[in-house]
């Protein structure tokens, strides 16, 4: 297990953090800049707040465009990326063959039909703490991100359906040895939209986090 870093005092925490994080500072950090700083930092500079679900509809995400038009969806273009063993790529990016690894449940996959697609951080989710007020443009640019691999995910589609628009507090990978990555990648993602997170997500992040190195995390903010 990791030492305890309680030591680290509050106020020198959040100095370093002002730097990045506080729109009055002269330097501060703007769509388009890249952060660095611990996960345990990032976990920590998340805002704190009650979500709120009322409004939410799947539709309001406009999802799985075809952003470049070369005839392959956002969907596609992941499946693509994420092989272990390219595809082949025919007329209207029809993949055939291929070979996927699923880190949730530590399973491959030959057929890509037998993979979903997942928002590590789900669509219902961000709704919930922040992107209910965005624009629809934004909502689409969230639902398609393709500048971070954290964001989207090949992974099996019984270990997406079975995880749907839960977050940390409810749901965990059942591949135990992935869980630091996912709550890395999660918080990750949530500095790189200015998402909050609620207290239980807290909580449940922090514990994972115990058990796992303070590893840095580069984001590049998307707003």
């Amino acid at each position: 297990m990791r030492p305890n870093r309680a030591a680290v005092t509050a106020a020198a925490v959040f100095s370093a953090l002002a730097a990045l994080f506080t729109p009055a500072t002269a330097h501060a950090a703007a769509p388009g800049d890249t952060v660095t700083l611990p996960v345990d930092d990032a976990l920590a500079a998340l805002p704190v707040r009650d979500e709120d679900r009322t409004g939410y509809e799947r539709t309001k995400f406009r999802h799985w465009t075809d952003a470049d038009h070369d005839s392959c969806s956002t969907r596609s273009e992941v499946l693509l990326e994420e092989a272990v063993t390219a595809p082949e790529q025919g007329a209207r990016c029809l993949l055939t063959g291929g070979y996927w690894y699923s880190p949730y449940d530590d399973a491959y996959f030959t057929v890509a039909r037998a993979l979903d697609i997942d928002h590590l951080v789900p669509l219902a989710e961000a709704w919930d703490s922040g992107a209910s007020t965005w624009t629809a443009g934004e909502r689409e640019a969230y639902a398609n991100d393709l500048g971070d691999t954290r964001a989207l995910i090949a992974v099996s589609a019984a270990s997406n359906r079975s995880k749907s628009d839960q977050d940390p507090a409810t749901w965990q990978p059942p591949a135990t040895g992935y869980r630091c990555t996912y709550a890395t990648d999660w918080i990750a993602v949530k500095t790189r939209w200015g998402l909050a997170i609620d207290t239980t997500e807290q909580s449940a992040l922090t514990s994972i986090l115990a058990d796992c190195p303070n590893t840095p995390i580069e984001v590049t903010l998307a707003r």
